[in-house]
């Protein structure tokens, strides 16, 4: 019975799920017992309403223990093909009461459309789109969209084009990312920002090292790296058969390449895997994004899961915000007191009613994630030290 309560609710993975876990499983006990000693019809039923409700809870675990919020997100690049589905999936999510969508003129679906086509749908959020041509500054013109917002969420930016080096596509994507964050900074100062802008390994620092020469807290800013440990856990189900609800490997690095390091030493499902079978599934999560633009036939990238992706960020920073202490991997700023090898770092962070409330540490290692992780670092250290050279070229506007 615990086994089959877990799977409800294995997505959310938090400790009030668990309780409530209990809980139920406590009221199964006691609805059993009065089946088998029939008495007092009111306390039969007292007890099987109390089992319903909290059957409800653990059915949607997004709201159990009935702390449901009322939260303004913004998506920028809204219209997009991340944007498109992010948006339909943060409309549905049962914190949001308020949906920006924000988008280019040049976009090739008006922000303004799929606002109207959101706020079609039965759910309590009210959608409403907000575009700027390609010159325009969102300082100066974002200040409805913005105001208010508790979560920002940032599919922005362009691919890698052939031919483009990194350093090439940091600095587009860096300045396209800076009038945004620029924006936020304005407007929604103590709203958390989920950046999928790439390179994510040197856009994040840049906009952090923006954000604390503003005098702002730059823990505000994350980097959604959630979408390998998505590709992570659905590899071990597939590997296994083990139920992917009950998966949660620990991801951590940074978000490209040999940067990407999961742990599937932490993960019981992954415990009877061979050395040859972690290798090559730690390869299979690292090219899974190439994996998708193949399948794609250089067509497209990975919007689709990457918009999943990022409702599962914007999820545990809304429950957090509501009161319900969500974990979740992320990319950020790492204090000096942390004892992180490096100043930037994804690892599990846990999420509370005023943002980032702990970034935990990285568990033991065995001895070929410690190989990887000295590779990892190697090659991040560089692309943190490319963003941190572009934060020292400009500010931010205030």
């Amino acid at each position: 019975l615990k086994h089959a309560f877990l799977k409800i609710c294995g997505p959310c993975r938090e400790t009030s799920a668990f309780n409530c876990c209990s809980d139920l499983l406590a009221r199964v006990r006691e609805a059993c017992k009065l089946a088998k000693a029939p008495g007092d019809l009111s306390s039969n039923m007292a007890c099987f309403t109390g089992l319903r409700d909290c059957l409800g809870a653990v059915a949607n675990p997004i709201v159990a223990g009935g702390k449901t919020g009322s939260f303004k997100v913004c998506v920028c690049g809204g219209a997009g093909g991340i944007g498109q589905p992010l948006c339909l999936l943060m409309a549905q999510n049962p914190h949001v009461s308020e949906l920006c969508v924000f988008d280019l003129t040049i976009a090739m679906v008006p922000a303004e459309g799929v606002a109207t086509d959101l706020s079609h749908l039965e759910k309590k959020s009210k959608v409403k789109g907000y575009a700027l041509d390609k010159d325009d500054k969102p300082a100066d013109k974002l200040a409805e969209c913005l105001t208010g917002c508790h979560l920002v969420l940032i599919p922005a930016g362009l691919p890698r084009k052939p031919g483009m080096t990194r350093s090439d596509l940091l600095g587009v994507n860096a300045g396209i990312a800076k009038n945004i964050v620029e924006a936020c900074a304005k407007f929604c100062p103590d709203a958390i920002l989920g950046l999928i802008v790439n390179p994510v390994n040197s856009v994040v620092p840049a906009m952090c090292e923006l954000y604390k020469k503003a005098g702002l807290d730059p823990r505000k800013i994350c980097g959604v790296t959630s979408l390998d440990i998505v590709r992570a856990n659905k590899f071990v189900h597939e590997a296994t058969g083990a139920p992917v609800e009950g998966i949660d490997v620990p991801v951590v690095g940074g978000h490209a390449g040999v940067t990407i390091l999961p742990l599937f030493s932490q993960v019981p499902a992954a415990k009877s895997f061979t050395k040859e079978q972690i290798v090559a599934m730690d390869k299979h999560v690292q090219d899974a994004g190439t994996d998708v633009v193949n399948a794609k036939g250089g067509k497209g990238s990975a919007t689709l899961s990457m918009a999943y992706a990022g409702a599962k960020f914007g999820n545990a920073v809304l429950c957090g915000l509501a009161g319900e202490e969500t974990t979740e991997c992320t990319y950020i700023m790492r204090a000096a007191a942390e004892g992180a090898p490096l100043p930037y770092l994804a690892s599990k962070v846990t999420f509370g009613k005023t943002g980032i409330v702990k970034a935990h540490g990285i568990e033991k290692l065995n001895e070929y994630e410690q190989g990887r992780f000295e590779e990892c670092l190697t090659q991040l250290k560089d692309e943190i030290d490319a963003g941190l050279q572009y934060a020292q070229t400009t500010s931010l506007a205030r």
